[in-house]
Parts: structure tokens; C-alpha cells; sequence
């Protein structure tokens, strides 16, 4: 029974893609609850809830840095993984695992020593001061001792979404979300431990979750079963090779929120505080508005390697196809609402009506040019669905690193005062999801769609073969 799960070859392309991705998607949203409820009880902290909130703020780039890590296994391992199954080497896609899950490993062990010794010294270089340093190093030096058991739970689960379990995997996030709503409020007002309190939450539901991967992945039931600890070295330099892509953008964009708060801290003159504050829910709020897009993109790349691994590239174009017409509409409904109603979402995270009309103001910037993303994700992705390493690198640094740095630190000086922030991402949003969308329909889509055409007795004269790509 085991042996037929993940089949992606079979049945209609938008079926599968939904069939994964919507589980998937209700775990990723899961998975933001996270991020959500420990943001909600701080924020409405009676004494110092906008100091805490803050100080929270200060830790997302380590935090994302850890995601990185996260990433660079799974992203490449997770889809080469799919591309030898596809290619009938079940074998070889157990050595992918496994080289993935012992890497995971070894850095969370690294993670775990160099954060939590140097935490506040990095913590204070990202914007933390007198004030706010407390509530940060508070909330890190807690969680940072989870960095093992949150990269076991992010990094393997995707390898059971791969083979075709997306409701195991959601119940990863669930067991794991479910846990941390109820030790929220008990740990931060029962037990009186503040935001040290959302931290401990955090770390004893992560745990919990990478429980229940490990027991699944060692079940008979999985179709790749993780049965030792290995390193292939050829296997891995694969991995890397292609998990660069994540990897570079959770760094670059960890960088890049290092950057934003120092420059908000800069320019934000005697509000700098409530503009580290904002920045902190426009996280928030990004997270939330693209769980849809995220989910179907996360979807289709899994349907995408296993039909690249069989050959089957008509069913990879409809994949390209499904996902970017999905995730645009997705995204226009979700800028509609920023733009006309953001009050009541943003007051899930705070109470404080100063720092909710800042937020309104600034995210209808940051958020100007939302609906472009669908054009970076589905180009992002299907580089890294395809095995295309080089391309989905690039394209996973510039928006960040060669559009979004830049402008952070020359618009403001620009006239546009320390909005200019905020109109980076949206400038960004724009020519980088354009420039890597384009890039991917002329190198692959078009070519896939000459492949289609073949396949149907048409003589598309000179045209490359997908294998040519």
C-alpha cells in the first residue's frame, strides 16, 4: 500500500497539487500559530506587552537563521529525494534522507553552543538596546536550546509531504501548534515567566513535533523509511548544491531584517521603537497572507520533481500552469485585503492603538506590489523542482541582497525618510519577481510547452527537448 503513495505520474495534475497542498497549507498555517499566539499573549502582556513585542522583533533574523538551516536540507534534499523515486531509486532516495536528516543534526548541535554563547552581543547589533535587550535575550536563550528539534521537525517533514503523506505531516504542525496554545498562557501569566514563558512553549512543542516525525519516518509505513545515521558525500553535495536556494533566501532574508531595524532605529528618530514594533506585526501579517501561495507552491514542486524524474514534462507544464494561476489569484485577494481592512487583523497582535494606525500606514506600503510574489514563487520554485541550482540561486539572492539591502539603506536618504524602508520591499517585489518569472518561462516553461505540442503530432520546428534545459 506504501509502495503506491506519491505517485504523481497518475491522476489529474491540480488534483495532486491540491491534495498535497492544502494540508499542506492548513500546516503551514498551523505552523504560523506559532509565531501568532506567543505574539498575541506578548503583545497584550498588561505591563510591557509593546517593549516585549519588540524585543521579539529583534530576534526573527537568528530566528529565520535557524529556518535556514532548516532549509538547505530539505529544500534539496526533499527534492532530490522526489526525483529518484520518480526515477524508480528508491534506495538512493533513502540515502538522500538520510545524509539530510545526520546534517540536521550535526548543525542544530553547532546552532545550540554558538547562538546561545553569543547571543548578546548579536542581539544588541541588531537593534537591541537598554530597553529592549532584556526582553530579547529573554525570549532567544530559551529557544535557541530547541534549535535541534526545530530543524529535526521543519527539515524531515517535508520528506513525509514528498512521499505523499501531507496529512502526517500536518499533524506534525498540529500536535506541535495545539501544544503551544495551551502552554502559552499557562507558562507566561500563570507561572508569571513573561516572554521567557512563550519561548519554553515554543521548545517543548517543537519537541513534540520532531517526535512524531522520527516515529513515522522509522515506521513501516513510510515509503522512505530512516533507518541510520549517514553522510553520502556525494549525495550531500547535491543537497547543498540545490538547498542553497532556501537557504540563501531564509540568510538574505534574515540579513535583511537585521538591516531593516537598524535602519528604522536610525531614521525613526523618537518613534524608532514603535517602528521596530510595526515591522515586527508586517512579519506577522506576511506570514499569514502567504500561507495560501506558499501552500500550493509546496504542492506543485513535489508533483513537479516526481513528473521531471519520470519524464513526464506535459505534466510538469501543468503544474507551472496550476500553481502560478492559483497563486496570483491568491495574492490579488490578499493585497485587497491589506489595502481596504487591515485593522482587525492587525489588532489580533496588540491593543496598542499608536502602534496599530503605524502598522496600517507602513504595511500599505510594504505590501503595495503583493500580488508580483506569485511570479516569484512559482519561477523560485520550479528552478528548484527541476534541479536547476544555479538559476533558483540567483533569483533567491536578488531580490533580497542586490535589490532589497540596497534600497534599504539609500532610499530613506532619498526624501523618503524611514518609509523608504518600507518601499524597498515593494520596489523589490516588483523587478525581482518580474526578472526571475521571465527568466524561468524563456529557459523552461516555453520549452516544456514546445514538448507539449511535439507530444501532440505538431512539428514545433527547432525546439529543445526539456532534458536540454
Amino acid at each position: 500500500m506504501a509502495a503506491r503513495k506519491g505517485d504523481f505520474s497518475q491522476g489529474k495534475v491540480s488534483r495532486n497539487i491540491l491534495r498535497l497542498g492544502l494540508p499542506m497549507m492548513l500546516a503551514e498555517l498551523v505552523h504560523v500559530l506559532y509565531n501568532i499566539v506567543d505574539r498575541m499573549y506578548i503583545g497584550h502582556m498588561p505591563e510591557d506587552g509593546t517593549v516585549a513585542l519588540t524585543g521579539l522583533g529583534i530576534c526573527f533574523p537568528l530566528i529565520t537563521l535557524i529556518g535556514a538551516f532548516a532549509n538547505l536540507c530539505s529544500t534539496g534534499g526533499a527534492t532530490l529525494a522526489t526525483i529518484a523515486r520518480g526515477e524508480s531509486r528508491d534506495d538512493r532516495a533513502e540515502r538522500i534522507m538520510g545524509t539530510a536528516f545526520t546534517m540536521l543534526l550535526l548543525i542544530g548541535v553547532a546552532l545550540s553552543v554558538g547562538l546561545y554563547v553569543s547571543a548578546p552581543v548579536v542581539l544588541r547589533l541588531l537593534g537591541g538596546d537598554d530597553v529592549t535587550l532584556p526582553a530579547a535575550l529573554g525570549y532567544f536563550r530559551i529557544y535557541v536550546l530547541g534549535t535541534v528539534p526545530v530543524l529535526i521537525s521543519l527539515g524531515m517533514n517535508a520528506f513525509i509531504n514528498a512521499q505523499g503523506f501531507p496529512r502526517i505531516g500536518m499533524m506534525t504542525v498540529i500536535l506541535g501548534a495545539a501544544l503551544n496554545i495551551v502552554l502559552d498562557p499557562l507558562l507566561i501569566y500563570t507561572f508569571g515567566m513573561g516572554i521567557r514563558g512563550a519561548a519554553l512553549a515554543t521548545v517543548i512543542s517543537q519537541v513534540v513535533s520532531a517526535l512524531w516525525v522520527l516515529f513515522f519516518l522509522r515506521s513501516r509505513r513510510a515509503v522512505l523509511r530512516l533507518t541510520r545515521l549517514v553522510i553520502d558525500r556525494e549525495q550531500l553535495k547535491n543537497i547543498v548544491k540545490l538547498g542553497l536556494t532556501g537557504f540563501t533566501f531564509k540568510v538574505t532574508n534574515s540579513l535583511t531584517q537585521a538591516l531593516v531595524n537598524i535602519m528604522l532605529k536610525a531614521w525613526g528618530g523618537a518613534l524608532s521603537t514603535l517602528y521596530v514594533g510595526a515591522m515586527s506585526l508586517i512579519n506577522s501579517i506576511r506570514e499569514i497572507v502567504s500561507l495560501p501561495n506558499n501552500g500550493i507552491v509546496a504542492g506543485g514542486q513535489n508533483v513537479m520533481s516526481y513528473n521531471y524524474g519520470a519524464k513526464e514534462y506535459r505534466r510538469v507544464s501543468e503544474s507551472i500552469r496550476f500553481i502560478f494561476l492559483c497563486g496570483l489569484s491568491i495574492n490579488i485577494a490578499m493585497w485587497a485585503l491589506i489595502m481596504f481592512a487591515p485593522g482587525p487583523l492587525i489588532g489580533v497582535f496588540t491593543s496598542d492603538g499608536q502602534l496599530i494606525n503605524k502598522t496600517i500606514e507602513c504595511a500599505r506600503i510594504y505590501f503595495g506590489a503583493f500580488p508580483f510574489m506569485a511570479l516569484q514563487l512559482t519561477g523560485q520554485s520550479t528552478f528548484v523542482a527541476l534541479n536547476r541550482p544555479a538559476y533558483a540561486l540567483i533569483f533567491s539572492t536578488l531580490r533580497k541582497v542586490v535589490l532589497v539591502a540596497p534600497l534599504t539603506l539609500l532610499l530613506p536618504g532619498l526624501g523618503l525618510g524611514v518609509n523608504g524602508v518600507f518601499w524597498a520591499e515593494l520596489i523589490s517585489q516588483v523587478a525581482g519577481a518580474t526578472a526571475c518569472f521571465i527568466t524561468m518561462y524563456l529557459l523552461i516553461w516555453k520549452k516544456m510547452k514546445y514538448h507539449d505540442a511535439a507530444a501532440d503530432g505538431e512539428q514545433p520546428g527547432t525546439a529543445e527537448g526539456p532534458d536540454e534545459l
